[in-house]
């Protein structure tokens, strides 16, 4: 389980009540964190109140690329913010303060509803390119290619939208986390095609940004 609070107390009470429960949590108290680890997760609870991103934004980034459950957990209590969120991809909205116990059975609820992990469901594989999530090790025809974090990160990416172009701005966002140039962005994909041998791996297209391709 992931929570992702930017609040120290609230960050700490929560954990400990989870950890009580037999729950496995990693705290963090940023987006650009939760965007490192959230592969790892099997549910997250997301306070929209983060220091560098935008709570919804980090939603809206992991959902890009799995179906994890999320719920967010937060004091904003209008209609328009719990539309918002679920527009963004939350499976729930939950307003402070709320009883521990109907934290945990919403938390039961949206992992009943969520498909069930299934063994060796964080390996991407397309064609002789194999990606693995958890160990963030790629191979290429069962050879290991070196790639650095933010390689990994664009290349994952593309390789989990098979049949999409991904813009520019996503890959801002979800690699980067707004901070970014046109530059550093071609850069990293011009090393990545370098690594794999072949520029059609990767294809811009023009105005928009790239996608994933087959030699």
């Amino acid at each position: 389980m992931l929570l992702v609070e930017s609040g120290h107390r609230q960050r700490e009470l929560l954990s400990e009540a989870l950890g009580r429960h037999v729950h496995q949590v990693t705290c963090v108290d940023t987006g650009a964190k939760a965007l490192d680890v959230y592969d790892q997760a099997d549910v997250v609870l997301l306070g929209p109140d983060l220091p560098d991103i935008d709570g919804l934004e980090v939603c809206r980034a992991i959902r890009a690329t799995c179906d994890i459950p999320i719920i967010v957990v937060t004091d904003r209590d209008s209609e328009l913010d719990c539309v918002l969120a679920l527009q963004a991809g939350a499976d729930d909205y939950v307003v402070k303060p709320y009883g521990f116990r109907e934290l945990l059975a919403r938390m039961d609820a949206v992992m009943r509803r969520a498909t069930p992990r299934r063994q060796g469901e964080h390996i991407i594989e397309h064609g002789p390119l194999r990606i693995d999530t958890l160990t963030r090790e790629v191979q290429l025809h069962n050879r290991m290619i070196p790639m650095s974090r933010k390689e990994f990160d664009l290349l994952r990416l593309l390789a989990a939208n098979p049949d999409s172009v991904i813009s520019r701005e996503h890959i801002m966002r979800q690699v980067w986390n707004d901070s970014w140039s046109r530059r550093t962005v071609d850069t990293h994909v011009s090393s990545i095609r370098g690594k794999l041998g072949e520029k059609s791996w990767i294809l811009t297209v023009r105005g928009v940004g790239f996608r994933i391709g087959r030699p």
